[in-house]
């Protein structure tokens, strides 16, 4: 037995045997065979715009990743979290910091008050 990865019938001699069902070609199995991983764009090279949308795309995956992702994709999805916040830490030093989001700010605001103004803590 081949650790779970054996398949039943035949597929056609064109595809090599890297198929999913219905016959389209398997992607992640060509990709795997090259060796490579998926790291995306080297965050140095995306402009403002593009980082900032990169960034909330992977902010926004990052529950369903925890949640629902392999172990690899888990390991993936944090390393390219971690380019990408570095890279715009790197590039916005004296970012505005909300006086909330601050130690001192989270105990001067105590319980049941919002760490953003406007809202309310419960």
């Amino acid at each position: 037995m081949d650790s779970g990865n054996e398949l039943h019938g035949s597929l056609p001699e064109t595809l090599g045997g890297s198929a999913c069902p219905g016959g389209y070609p398997n992607r992640m199995n060509e990709h795997d065979e090259r060796g490579t991983t998926m790291t995306g764009v080297d965050p140095s090279r995306l402009d403002d715009q593009q980082l900032m949308k990169e960034l909330e795309t992977i902010h926004r995956t990052r529950h369903d990743t925890l949640l629902y992702g392999s172990n690899d994709a888990l390991r993936a999805h944090n390393e390219r979290m971690a380019q990408l916040e570095g890279e715009y830490l790197r590039r916005n030093p004296r970012r505005l910091v909300s006086a909330g989001r601050t130690r001192e700010g989270a105990r001067e605001r105590g319980c049941g008050e919002a760490a953003t103004p406007g809202t309310s803590g419960s």
